[in-house]
């Protein structure tokens, strides 16, 4: 959790979820662009990321060390299941 990888990773996670609360929110309320409640956006989004970072933060602790996930990565090399 004190990487500058984990942090970079926790903000990707961040704003992927708040673009996605942002696009549901406008999905949901049939997006105009000249009406939209742009405040209530912002507070969806913002509120998405800070959950999202504080998902990153509590993960920390299991999975792969550094990450903000909680399952590990797969091991490096070719996948058997692919062709190459």
């Amino acid at each position: 959790m004190f990487t500058s990888s984990f942090w970079r990773q926790s903000a990707e996670r961040c704003a992927k979820s708040a673009a996605q609360a942002l696009l549901g929110l406008w999905a949901l309320d049939g997006f105009n662009a000249l009406n939209a409640d742009y405040k209530l956006a912002l507070g969806v989004a913002a509120g998405a990321a800070i959950l999202s970072a504080l998902t990153s933060i509590v993960s920390a602790p299991f999975g792969e060390p550094g990450s903000p996930s909680l399952v590990d990565a797969p091991p490096p090399g070719p996948n058997p299941g692919v062709p190459a």
